[in-house]
């Protein structure tokens, strides 16, 4: 679909997600995860979300010391590359670097040194989970997040197939203090059936605090062009219960 494009062509996008605000999760900082590769296309990414209607980006490249060591420095480095391309292209919107932080059992020690953490601005940290079983200490790790001020956001929950037949956990994390985010694709089905089925159940109950684009690739900027998607995205924000437009 994408593949219709080109680089140097102007994008042309139907449809309208400027009722989220903000999107306050994608890996648009090239270079340093599994997001944009360089600058140049990260620019391209930007673009396009823009013709989504976009105007505010919170980019959340992954803290995950296996695979992505990244730390504050690292991050502020391609948070200026990204900056002096944007600024080339005339492009004119705000990108705030924040980050994905990857809650295995080497997250309490980065709890321990007690350095600020990269948030989505509000004391609200964005966390993500093993998509193939939970940390074994993660309700102790939540806990320590919200005592130590933080305001934990579960990024993608309709993700973690483990958690697919055991829907009263969704409930249990906002008991516990959680946030959750779900991924606009979710809704498409374009992670599987199962998913889609969790992500519009936790719309249903009313759980879902964000709505976030994870937007890694053209791939995943090619299907947010769907305008059933689009009407699905307003339909729940007139709920009024997401949080996009206070960040």
């Amino acid at each position: 679909m994408f593949g219709l494009f080109r680089r140097k062509e102007k994008i042309s996008f139907s449809g309208d997600l400027s009722i989220l605000g903000t999107d306050m999760h994608s890996h648009l900082l090239p270079g340093i995860d599994d997001g944009a590769p360089d600058a140049e296309t990260a620019a391209f990414l930007v673009r396009g979300m823009m013709e989504l209607g976009y105007r505010r980006f919170i980019t959340t490249p992954h803290i995950y010391p296996d695979l992505y060591p990244n730390n504050r420095e690292t991050i502020t480095r391609a948070h200026a590359v990204l900056q002096e391309e944007l600024q080339r292209q005339q492009l004119d919107v705000n990108i705030i670097p924040a980050a994905e932080y990857f809650i295995d059992d080497l997250f309490p020690e980065l709890l321990e040194k007690g350095e600020p953490l990269l948030t989505l601005g509000q004391n609200r940290l964005l966390v993500e989970i093993s998509f193939i079983s939970p940390p074994r200490e993660l309700n102790h790790i939540l806990f320590d997040l919200v005592t130590g001020g933080y305001h934990p956001v579960l990024a993608h929950p309709e993700r973690y197939a483990y958690y697919h037949h055991q829907r009263d956990v969704y409930h249990r994390f906002k008991d516990q203090g959680c946030l959750l985010q779900i991924n606009i694709l979710s809704l498409t089905g374009y992670y599987g059936k199962s998913v889609q089925e969790a992500a519009r159940y936790l719309v249903q109950e009313g759980l879902v605090d964000f709505i976030g684009s994870d937007l890694h690739h053209e791939r995943h900027l090619a299907t947010l062009q769907s305008k059933s998607l689009h009407a699905e995205v307003h339909a729940i924000a007139a709920r009024g219960t997401l949080l996009n437009t206070t960040l």
